[in-house]
């Protein structure tokens, strides 16, 4: 069962952000920001990259990020208070200082959309999803290129590069989510980073196949204008099983923690977990679920809007207006 809507909003207010503008705003005077961080909880460098605006506004290219969701462990995480709130526990990866976007914050796993994720060889390989589901889910019409169900191949194609987890994987059709060995689960990365093989004969090779009712599509954010790399990016949450080792890649990663969405933005408000507005965004949304199941159902009745964001520099960090 869902949980009240207090705590989410309890903790989003600890972050300086607000659920909307308030109304009726006061004659001549700008509606406050719907979310503002002070620079100490932002990425290092990241305000730095505002202050001069491209010539030539980017066109934002295809992209998909994941949130990983698994059971959280029995009884409350870390003793008590409010960083200890139940629920599923999702994982946050820390770009290395060397990437070029957003360098030094906690993100979902994601990246740019491959023409291959759209291929028939890897939509061919989803049980409980076809092009046509994708693309109404995503609003996407049958000639949107990419097509829709590129953006779920590429979320799960990520984690598994950026992971070594396989979320929505089964081994062999009609499983229901039978084990791969930790081996097996290598190789399949090595294939797809260190020799660039597409990701539906890496399935092949697993003899495995991919569960659409393990994967589901939770937002759709568009990077601000200001910004000189940007990215059309949809969200998807995908069900991992608990227990499963993660192994980070090392080349764009320098960390990697399960936390709760409260205990993740606990340690935002204390300054420990830097990241930007849709991973904070995303982590309040995620706070009021009990199961992963329940998590997953409530994004398949819902209607995802786009959401692109007008970000300012102020006096003490940065403001966004979502609209």
């Amino acid at each position: 069962m869902r949980r009240g809507t207090e705590s989410s909003d309890e903790a989003g207010r600890e972050v300086g952000v607000g659920r909307g503008r308030p109304a009726g705003g006061e004659a001549g005077r700008e509606d406050p920001p719907d979310y503002e961080i002070p620079e100490e909880r932002l990425p290092p460098g990241f305000v730095e990259t505002l202050e001069t605006v491209p010539e030539v506004v980017a066109v934002p290219a295809p992209a998909a990020t994941v949130v990983l969701v698994r059971e959280s462990a029995a009884g409350p995480e870390g003793g008590g208070g409010r960083e200890s709130a139940a629920g599923p526990e999702v994982l946050l990866l820390r770009r290395n200082r060397a990437t070029g976007f957003v360098p030094g914050a906690y993100v979902f796993p994601g990246g740019r959309v491959d023409a291959a994720d759209g291929e028939d060889a890897l939509a061919e390989c989803w049980d409980g999803l076809t092009r046509e589901d994708a693309a109404g889910r995503l609003g996407l019409g049958p000639d949107a290129d990419p097509p829709a169900i590129a953006y779920y191949g590429a979320a799960v194609r990520e984690a598994v590069e950026e992971t070594g987890l396989l979320p929505g994987v089964v081994a062999g059709r009609g499983a229901g989510g039978g084990e791969l060995s930790g081996k097996a689960v290598r190789d399949a990365r090595e294939a797809l980073l260190g020799e660039g093989v597409p990701f539906a004969r890496v399935l092949r090779r697993l003899g495995a196949r991919l569960d659409g009712a393990a994967v589901e599509y939770i937002a759709h954010w568009v990077t601000p204008v200001v910004e000189p790399r940007r990215y059309d990016t949809r969200f998807f949450a995908a069900r991992v099983p608990r227990g499963a080792a993660v192994v980070y890649d090392e080349r764009e990663m320098t960390d990697a923690v399960w936390l709760t969405p409260h205990a993740a933005l606990a340690r935002h408000r204390d300054g420990r977990l830097p990241m930007i507005f849709p991973t904070i965004r995303t982590l309040e949304d995620l706070c009021d679920f009990e199961t992963v199941d329940e998590l997953l159902a409530y994004y398949r009745s819902r209607v995802i809007t786009r959401v692109q964001p007008e970000i300012v520099r102020t006096a003490t960090g940065v403001a966004l207006r979502v609209g």
